[in-house]
């Protein structure tokens, strides 16, 4: 397992949740909820105002596939999203798949008591803890970075195969 801080981000319609985990990878907290902005200016110089301050190594995007593994139109915002961060980032940003994690937090928060609206101003960020606690786990067991680095067109990993989004290994 590499060591180093990692980033978790959630890209929603309204909002973009942050996370981060600890140097050695082993837990996941919440940092905030960002705005998103139209031209995606404000809400990536925040994120990466994060990677700063907190010594981040690496920034995990969800990847929001549809249960089949295809392309939503979230998919195609999350990987411009993405794409927008690692042109500004002076780390390494990776798409990983993120199934359900927007269901996970709705659930996590019900059953910790918080309802309704008052899950708003923490869901994406709970979907943020979740998203970079996959990445870490994919990671644990793989051996490998987890999801598909952000880069030029036919990027890769690092490993000489072709790019992939499927974290089902």
């Amino acid at each position: 397992m590499r060591r180093g801080v990692r980033l978790g981000v959630d890209v929603g319609k309204a909002r973009v949740g942050v996370a981060r985990t600890d140097p050695d990878g082993l837990i996941a907290t919440p940092v905030e909820t960002v705005a998103r902005t139209a031209d995606g200016v404000a809400d990536v110089a925040a994120i990466i105002g994060h990677v700063v301050d907190l010594a981040v190594t690496e920034v995990i995007v969800g990847l929001p596939l549809s249960l089949s593994g295809g392309d939503t139109p979230s998919t195609e915002d999350a990987r411009r999203f993405a794409a927008l961060l690692a042109s500004r980032s002076p780390v390494p940003v990776r798409l990983v798949d993120e199934r359900l994690s927007t269901v996970s937090a709705q659930t996590a928060l019900r059953a910790s008591g918080r309802k309704g609206r008052s899950q708003r101003s923490v869901i994406d960020q709970v979907a943020a803890v979740i998203i970079v606690q996959h990445a870490l786990d994919l990671e644990r067991s793989s051996g490998r970075p987890p999801g598909q680095l952000v880069g030029a067109p036919g990027t890769d990993d690092g490993d000489g195969a072709e790019p992939d989004t499927d974290e089902r290994r």
